[in-house]
């Protein structure tokens, strides 16, 4: 769900350069004032409430940056109109993306009657209009129509890529984007408000690579009408809810308080691993994981298991694996990730600081 904005580097050299400043990088003398903090290996999610206005790649390096962390990432881009749930993370729990990027995600959206725009929210350019609002009744009905899974045609201006290009490049460039449809699912849309006749603010729970400024867009049309995103924030992404999100003012403010503020706002690795079945090994079992090799689970009380599952030894996690037919084969190995005890009331677990092992233990 990309939005018509400049590419982040861009953005980025445009703010640090003064009005009426020549281009170009400029002394390495001045380049090199600035002093740099030592990256550490850090691994946790930040559970990240994006503010609106902000694109995903400059969200994640402001949180690198608080944490001073060597290696960070997100999982799933937030336009920059969008607001919500950004989950960034850091050291060893980018292993753990692919895990939160195919869960189910919860968004909550106006929708604006009356005008179509070419990027499918309220960024873009009016390409068509219509005076007809539909009433509450004919939403209801209509949403039905999305339930399950459809086909839907990606917006012009999306990450896609078309012959190694980026759709809405090609869009940016004034050229005539054709995108296929392609099926997506949604688990639940439903009415949340009805400000005015102008407007209503929808909920819904979608899948993987459904996009809500599409939904807009083909409800307006459905209706008799047009229709874009005008407010967007994404609420939930897998199992990082709503109400675990910390806000970028709040992390700013933590970072600046003392370090120990700062990573009660991290959550473990494994929180991202909530969904799968866990499996606990012995420690001659986690060694063979740790070399990348298979282990048999024996005995009469071995778990029966199928598909991926999170793989502990003594309570630290170690690896991700595929089970069957009661053997497991890893194919994720974390080096430093440590499981945490759950998250007490009112606030975050304590988080760990890895810093690299002296020379003789590496």
């Amino acid at each position: 769900m990309n939005a018509p904005f400049p590419r982040p580097e861009e953005a980025e050299a445009a703010e640090q350069r003064a009005p009426g400043a020549p281009r170009g990088r400029g002394p390495r003398q001045q380049r090199d004032q600035a002093p740099r903090a030592p990256k550490r290996d850090i691994d946790g999610w930040v559970l990240l409430d994006k503010p609106s206005g902000m694109t995903s790649t400059q969200a994640v390096a402001v949180v690198k940056r608080l944490f001073a962390a060597k290696k960070a990432g997100h999982a799933g881009t937030l336009d920059p109109l969008a607001s919500g749930c950004l989950p960034i993370a850091l050291g060893e729990a980018t292993k753990t993306v692919p895990y939160i990027i195919d869960g189910r995600k919860t968004y909550r959206f106006a929708v604006t009657f009356g005008v179509e725009t070419d990027t499918d929210d309220s960024e873009g350019k009016s390409v068509a209009t219509s005076d007809h609002r539909p009433s509450d009744a004919d939403i209801e009905a209509a949403l039905d129509s999305f339930l399950g899974e459809i086909m839907q045609v990606p917006p012009a201006y999306s990450a896609l890529k078309i012959a190694g290009e980026r759709a809405y490049d090609i869009a940016r460039g004034g050229n005539e984007v054709v995108l296929e449809a392609r099926p997506v699912t949604i688990h639940r849309i439903e009415i949340v408000e009805r400000p005015d006749a102008d407007t209503v603010v929808l909920e819904a729970e979608c899948g993987k690579g459904t996009y809500v400024r599409a939904i807009a867009r083909d409800l307006g049309r459905m209706l008799g009408t047009r229709g874009h995103v005008s407010m967007l924030r994404r609420a939930c992404v897998g199992p990082f809810l709503e109400e675990d999100l910390v806000p970028m003012d709040e992390l700013q403010a933590r970072a600046e308080a003392s370090e120990a503020d700062l990573f009660d706002a991290l959550d473990p690795v494994d929180s991202a691993l909530e969904e799968i079945p866990h499996l606990s090994v012995t420690p001659s079992d986690a060694h063979r994981l740790r070399c990348g090799q298979s282990v048999i689970l024996r005995g009469r009380d071995a778990p029966i298991l199928d598909g991926h599952v999170a793989i502990f030894c003594q309570e630290a996690l170690i690896a991700i694996g595929d089970a069957q037919g009661g053997e497991v084969l890893p194919h994720r190995v974390f080096n430093w990730a440590k499981s945490h005890r759950p998250r007490p009331a009112g606030g975050a677990p304590a988080a760990r600081l890895h810093r690299d092992p002296p020379a003789e233990e590496a």
